[in-house]
This record gives C-alpha cells, sequence and structure tokens, in this order.
C-alpha cells in the first residue's frame, strides 16, 4: 500500500447484451463482475427480448447500472454502417429502443440510468448536427432528464447539454485517437489498440491525469468520467479485470456516473 490519495473517480462501461437468439458475443456475466455500467443493445445493432431481460437482471444482481445502447436500425451490419434516417424516423426509434429496455429494467428493479449511441451512430453525431438534434429528440422523448453518454466535444453533447439533458464523457482506452480527440475509423490501421498492456497503461493516463497519446505520438486531453471497455474483443474479461485492479491501486476510485 502506498497510502496515496487522489480525487480521480472513473466509470467502466462496456457493451453488452450483443448477441441475437442462441448466438452470444460478450461474457455478459463475467464482464458485469467487473464494470460500473452496462450498454445494452436494444435490439436494432444486436440484441432481443430474452437477451436484454437477462442482462438488466444480471445487472441489478450485480449493481450495475443499465444504459440504453441505441443503433441504426442494422442487425445484418452490426450497426456499423452510417445511414441516412431521416430525423423524425431516427428520433422515434431512438426512443422505441430506450423504451424496450426500460420495460425489462423495471422488471429487474431498476431503471435505464443513461444513453449511449453505438458504432456509427456513435461516430456520426460527433460531427453531424442534424442527427444529434435526432438522437437527443429521441431522448427527450423517452424521459427528459436521461443522461447520455459520447465523445468530449462532440456535437451529440453539445446538442444534448443545450437540450437540458445530463452529459457525461468517455473515453476508450482501446481504440487510437487522432489528434483532434476523435477515435481513428475502425477500417483503419491501428484503430484498436489490441496490445493488452498498452490498453492497460492508457487506461490509468486517461483516469488520472486525463490524457493520452493520440496516433501521430501528440499528447491529447480526453478527460471523462467513463472509459470503456470493450466486450467483443480476445480476453476481453481478463483485460478488463486488469484495468480496474490498476486504476484502483493507481488511486482511482471506480465507480458508476449515473
Amino acid at each position: 500500500m502506498t497510502g496515496r490519495t487522489t480525487d480521480a473517480v472513473i466509470d467502466l462501461n462496456a457493451d453488452l447484451g450483443e448477441g441475437f437468439g442462441r448466438w452470444r458475443l460478450t461474457d455478459d456475466e463475467e464482464l458485469l463482475s467487473v464494470v460500473t455500467s452496462a450498454n445494452v443493445a436494444c435490439g436494432f445493432h444486436a440484441g432481443d427480448a430474452a437477451t436484454m431481460r437477462r442482462v438488466c437482471e444480471q445487472a441489478v444482481a450485480r449493481g450495475v447500472r443499465i444504459g440504453a445502447q441505441v443503433s441504426y436500425r442494422d442487425l445484418a451490419g452490426f450497426g456499423r454502417r452510417s445511414m441516412d434516417v431521416p430525423a423524425d424516423e431516427l428520433a422515434a426509434e431512438v426512443a422505441y429502443q430506450i423504451g424496450a429496455l426500460e420495460v425489462f429494467a423495471r422488471a429487474a428493479g431498476a431503471r435505464v440510468a443513461y444513453v449511449k449511441p453505438h458504432g456509427a451512430l456513435y461516430n456520426r453525431v460527433v460531427h453531424d448536427t442534424d442527427q444529434a438534434h435526432a438522437v437527443v429528440e429521441g431522448v427527450l422523448l423517452a424521459d427528459d432528464a436521461l443522461p447520455v453518454l459520447g465523445l468530449p466535444g462532440s456535437r451529440f453533447l453539445e446538442v444534448a447539454e443545450k437540450a437540458g439533458l445530463p452529459v457525461v464523457t468517455e473515453a476508450f482506452a482501446d481504440r487510437a485517437y487522432t489528434p483532434e480527440g476523435t477515435l481513428v475509423p475502425r477500417g483503419s490501421d491501428g484503430a484498436v489498440i489490441t496490445d493488452a498492456k498498452a490498453v492497460v497503461e492508457r487506461s490509468v493516463s486517461m483516469a488520472r491525469s486525463g490524457a493520452v497519446t493520440a496516433r501521430d505520438g501528440q499528447r491529447i486531453g480526453v478527460r471523462a468520467r467513463s472509459l470503456c471497455l470493450h466486450g467483443d474483443t480476445p480476453g476481453a474479461v481478463d483485460l478488463a479485470r486488469e484495468v480496474r485492479a490498476r486504476l484502483e491501486g493507481a488511486g482511482v476510485r471506480v465507480e458508476a456516473f449515473a
């Protein structure tokens, strides 16, 4: 024990419930023993009714907050294909997904605690003001007090804050960053960081100093209240455990934001 004290606090979130029918992508039960917030797929990029119900029950049993991970309607592409959805249609679909998850969250004894866009929608609303407005409108339709989780400096968080929604900033230890503070597109070389040691070190740096090394070697600010741990990478559970252990060993308090 070092006796070190710190005011650093971080939430750990992961994308869960990303299966469909008999097919499962993530080890939901094990990840729920590590994370403090669960981004639950709501059926548009992955997930189905039975999966949503199961993950909500497991999350409540573990004391993990339930978040609605909303997406373009794109099961075939896992929500990673950008789509030009009319604003009124996108708003309705966002509200629909939140409402679907809320049923199972309530049945398990909780509520949907926040909303996070998934995949292509997440990246689209970083820059696209119109789509950001549509997502925010959908959140407001469902619950005008729901926090939203997104990338610092994004149009999404800017629009949400102006609309009166609580905003929460997020960082990614296993994704490469551009010098502008955005994520390197998944199709680019080195977009996903697979070296476990590097992911752990980046996690501690983000939580303690609010900074990370971008793809070009620059140190950039990424101050965030929540850190995303992807559950669909090889060895995800062991990596998540190591990240949490190292964070706590570095004096970072790990707790949910909602």
